[in-house]
C-alpha cells in the first residue's frame, strides 16, 4: 500500500500534464487559423545533418514557400552550418546561407524584393521538465540584402512533448509548439512573430517526418508579408562511424 499511492497519484498527474498539453495546443492551432484568412500557403524544407563525433556535426538545410497552397511559390533558401556541443543541454551553431524573396502574384516573378546572403551564429538550451523538453535558442543575424546590410536577433522558446512505444531508444511520435520573435538595432526594433504547431514521426532513428501550422505575423517589413503556412518536413541524421 506505501508504493501504491505515489504510482497512482503520479500516473494522475502524467495524465493531468497531458490532458493540458493536449488542450493548449489545440487552443493554439484555432487562435492562429481565425487570425489571418488569406489563404493558407506551403513551407516545406528538408534538413540532413551529419554527426562528426559526440561533440562536432555538420548540417545542411533547404526551404520553399509558396503564398498560396503549393501555387505562388515567392521564397527560397539553402543554408549550411557546423554544431559544437558545450554541454549536452547547450550548443552553438555557425551558419551561412542565401535566402531570395519574390513578388507576390505568381510563381519566383521577378525582381526579386530581396536576394540575400545571410550568416548567422546561434546558441541552443534545452532542459527536461518532467515528459517535456524545453528549448531555447538566440540567433544574431548578419545580413547582407539587396538593399543594404542589416542586423537582426532572434530568440525562440519551444516545448515538445515525445510519446509512444518505446523503440531502439527513442518514441516515434512527438507534439512540437514554439514561438519565435524577431527584432533589429533599428526602429520599430520589432519584426516578426513567428507561431509553430507540428506532429512529428520518427520512421527509424535516424530519419523523421514533420507537419504543422505555422502562422507568421510581419511588422513593416517588406521582403515579405504574413501568412498562414501548412509545414511539411524531413529530417536525415547520418550517424558517426564507430570505431571497431
Amino acid at each position: 500500500m506505501s508504493c501504491f499511492k505515489p504510482i497512482f497519484f503520479s500516473k494522475i498527474f502524467t495524465n493531468r500534464i497531458q490532458y493540458c498539453t493536449s488542450t493548449f495546443l489545440l487552443l493554439l492551432f484555432i487562435n492562429g487559423a481565425f487570425c489571418q484568412t488569406d489563404g493558407l500557403g506551403s513551407w516545406s524544407l528538408i534538413n540532413i545533418k551529419l554527426q562528426i563525433d559526440k561533440k562536432w556535426s555538420v548540417f545542411g538545410e533547404a526551404q520553399l514557400r509558396s503564398l498560396k497552397f503549393y501555387d505562388h511559390f515567392h521564397y527560397h533558401e539553402y543554408k549550411v552550418g557546423l554544431n559544437f556541443k558545450v554541454h549536452p543541454n547547450v550548443k552553438l551553431t555557425i551558419g551561412a546561407g542565401n535566402y531570395d524573396t519574390y513578388k507576390e502574384g505568381g510563381n519566383f516573378v521577378k525582381p526579386k524584393n530581396n536576394d540575400e546572403f545571410r550568416l548567422w551564429p546561434q546558441v541552443s538550451l534545452t532542459h527536461a521538465l518532467g515528459v517535456f523538453t524545453i528549448e531555447q535558442r538566440y540567433r544574431a543575424e548578419f545580413r547582407f540584402t539587396s538593399n543594404g546590410f542589416r542586423n537582426r536577433f532572434r530568440y525562440r522558446v519551444g516545448l515538445s512533448y515525445p510519446f509512444g512505444k518505446n523503440k531502439a531508444g527513442y518514441k516515434p511520435f512527438q507534439i512540437n509548439a514554439s514561438n519565435e520573435l524577431f527584432f533589429t538595432n533599428n526602429e520599430p526594433y520589432f519584426e516578426r512573430n513567428r507561431a509553430l504547431v507540428s506532429f512529428g514521426y520518427k520512421t527509424s532513428k535516424y530519419t523523421s517526418i514533420q507537419m504543422g501550422y505555422l502562422h507568421q505575423f510581419d511588422y513593416k517589413i517588406n521582403d515579405e508579408t504574413g501568412r498562414d503556412f501548412l509545414q511539411v518536413g524531413l529530417n536525415i541524421e547520418i550517424p558517426r562511424k564507430v570505431k571497431m
